[in-house]
């Protein structure tokens, strides 16, 4: 829910990064310094005018434990609910975006490709395919007036984009029905013409209409207030194509074939009844899930119906994977991974590179290093060059030993109309959003 040419965590690897070494980044990265350096690095113009007017955690509350936690403002009734669209600048229109139009999720499709999130160094693109929009934006339940254009009234040409999904958020015993936020998008020459605030506040009306009065997102910029901020990690898949491409670089005193070398993987998974996810699993794999997922402050509160859209394997879009216990039958452990690539900007050998990122991870029998490496080994056979994982969960403990480096780029996650009293540490949350 932010403005779209700041990246949620760079899709780069950090250049600096000396791949043999893997240090963790020094922890300053509590909500306490990170506001402090933002308000520090802000002249009193670029102050949030548009979020200081929201039911949003605000700077000046940060470390205020007299306020409660939960909802910030209670819902209007109903028939309160503003009826009619905002208003959008005259040239411009509110459309509704059908994405079972193979016409509409076309336009969707090139509008991301050639002005959604981008690198500072205009490298890379995310490039999300028209089956993953699909995928993303109709979860069960999700409702077709959540899916918002704005085209320009002359030409009929899609310009902008924002999109809400309903979901069920667990915040501590607490399950709060929620909107998630994403794809906010306006085309590059119409940034200045205001467009975001406006389209925000449209997707708010529609999510108020619909009875729902929290919202989770994310952010590549710190807007008041996150209630974490994450860091992407990459595992090199493909090297040499990586550091062709500029997205990582040589470290120091090596070579591109001791690099080669440095991150080779074994040709087939080590553990025993490692295998591909079923429809059938979907019980087992619910079950594991909501088990797992229990012991975060935040998580989504999956139900079997959504672990079937969001987790049964859907080719170049989803992965899942699981383990099967050769003597009993139990499924012990889950990994999940999903297809984002990105566009190679300015490259004449290479135009896309292809990303996996790590969605949910269950370990219970099998150490979750080994489960990973057996994810890390299934997506190099599928020929992801990158494979992706935020410090969420219990990512930090696998990130290290298995060759992963710290990206560029941080991921600030908010709720909108929901206080959390203290901001979480990384691996308190549960959520990852796409």
């Amino acid at each position: 829910m932010t403005d779209n040419n700041s990246p949620p965590g760079s899709p780069k690897v950090n250049p600096d990064h000396n791949s043999e070494a893997n240090p963790l980044p020094k922890d300053d990265s509590s909500l306490e310094n990170i506001v402090r350096r933002f308000q520090d690095s802000m002249s009193l113009a670029k102050k949030h005018k548009f979020w200081e007017t929201q039911p949003v955690g605000q700077f000046k509350d940060v470390g205020d434990t007299s306020l409660p936690e939960g909802p910030i403002e209670p819902p209007t009734p109903l028939s309160e609910v503003k009826q009619e669209p905002y208003n959008l600048p005259s040239p411009y229109e509110w459309t509704t975006c059908d994405m079972d139009s193979e016409e509409t999720c076309n336009e969707v499709y090139n509008l991301l490709k050639n002005n959604y999130v981008e690198d500072d160094e205009n490298m890379f693109r995310f490039n999300y395919s028209k089956e993953f929009l699909r995928w993303a934006l109709r979860p069960p339940g999700y409702y077709k007036s959540w899916h918002i254009g704005v085209r320009a009234k002359t030409s009929k040409k899609l310009v902008a984009f924002i999109t809400g999904v309903p979901a069920r958020i667990r915040v501590r015993d607490e399950v709060v029905k929620m909107a998630e936020i994403n794809f906010l998008c306006v085309h590059k020459k119409l940034r200045s013409k205001r467009l975001a605030p406006v389209m925000i506040k449209e997707v708010t009306r529609r999510v108020h209409l619909e009875n729902i009065w929290q919202a989770a997102y994310t952010a590549g910029v710190v807007l008041p207030t996150p209630i974490t901020t994450c860091q992407y990690w990459h595992r090199s898949l493909n090297p040499k194509k990586l550091i062709d491409v500029g997205f990582s670089r040589l470290g120091p005193r090596m070579t591109m074939s001791r690099t080669i070398k440095l991150y080779k993987l074994p040709d087939q998974p080590a553990t025993p009844g490692f295998r591909k996810m079923e429809l059938r699993d979907v019980p087992a794999v619910t079950g594991l899930l909501r088990n797992y997922l229990s012991q975060f402050v935040v998580s989504p509160d999956f139900d079997e119906n959504d672990v079937e859209h969001w987790l049964l394997p859907t080719e170049d879009v989803v992965d899942s994977y699981l383990v099967e216990s050769p003597k009993t039958h139990d499924i012990t452990d889950f990994c999940s991974f999903y297809t984002l690539p990105s566009s190679i900007l300015g490259n004449q050998n290479y135009s896309i590179l292809k990303a996996a990122y790590s969605y949910y991870n269950v370990s219970t029998k099998t150490p979750l290093l080994q489960l990973m490496n057996d994810a890390l080994i299934v997506a190099k056979k599928k020929d992801f060059d990158v494979f992706n994982a935020l410090d969420v969960m219990r990512n930090e403990s696998f990130l290290k030993e298995l060759k992963f480096g710290p990206g560029d780029g941080q991921l600030h996650y908010y709720l909108y109309n929901y206080r959390i009293r203290n901001a979480l540490r990384t691996s308190e949350l549960g959520l990852v959003l796409l």
